[in-house]
């Protein structure tokens, strides 16, 4: 297992060239953001995130890996997805 500071360590440096913040809540779970340093644009926040589950180097790859595709996903989404929005 490994520490908080170790676990927020790697998390956030897997997000490089965009900032990444990782702290430890209160109840052991992470709160995770992932924004720009320069614009102060939030790409992805995420409050509550386990720790149960990342016992090893390659369970946190896992996660930033998760991440990354949604930071795309959203990305996609926002540049043109709501083109079609007819609400």
């Amino acid at each position: 297992m490994f520490s908080t500071s170790e676990l927020c360590h790697i998390v956030e440096s897997g997000f490089l060239p965009l900032s990444c913040s990782c702290r430890m809540n209160p109840n052991g779970s992470l709160t995770i953001k992932i924004y720009d340093a320069e614009s102060g644009r939030v790409d992805l926040l995420l409050n509550g995130v386990s720790t149960a589950q990342l016992n090893s180097v390659r369970d946190i790859a896992n996660l930033i890996g998760e991440l990354r595709t949604e930071l795309r996903a959203g990305r996609r989404a926002f540049a043109g997805g709501f083109s079609n929005y007819a609400g």
